[in-house]
């Protein structure tokens, strides 16, 4: 990674959930160069957003990330094998992280998407009719603030 595409990153999170995001939200990395730089430190120092970095050499910090970076390898490894170019790379990434965001369901987000779970979050509204809601789901006011943190 370079450090102007992780800034440019964060920018486009700010674009779309700047006003949804608070002092208590951590953004969460490894220790990797482009995290440390100075110019990523500040754009979030400024912003009021909280860094979070994983220990050096420890892979249970960034769980979460790795599973989802596992599952993606294993999903598109023979969609990827025939691409040739960096475009079309672009595209398949893309679609993945479209498809894991929108469709994919997690039972540990209520049997909802990423997407679908932040939207119940923010509603208060289950989307699934008919299905009993788990219990994961009825979220009291408490919850909130932690889910706010978590949030992807």
């Amino acid at each position: 990674l370079e450090v102007d595409f992780v800034l440019a990153t964060v920018r486009q999170l700010l674009e779309k959930h700047g006003d949804e995001l608070y002092s208590d939200t951590l953004i969460h990395s490894d220790q990797g160069c482009h995290y440390t730089s100075h110019s990523y430190q500040d754009l979030l120092r400024d912003r009021k957003l909280r860094q979070s970095m994983s220990r050096k050499g420890n892979c249970w910090d960034n769980a979460c990330q790795e599973s989802f970076f596992g599952h993606m390898k294993d999903e598109i490894k023979d969609k990827l094998a025939g691409c040739h170019s960096f475009d079309e790379i672009r595209s398949l990434l893309d679609e993945q992280i479209n498809y894991y965001n929108q469709n994919r369901y997690q039972w540990k987000l209520a049997k909802l998407s990423p997407n679908e779970f932040y939207e119940h979050w923010k509603s208060g509204d289950y989307p699934l009719k008919g299905v009993h809601v788990p219990e994961c789901a009825l979220m009291s006011d408490q919850a909130k603030p932690v889910i706010s943190a978590c949030k992807t």
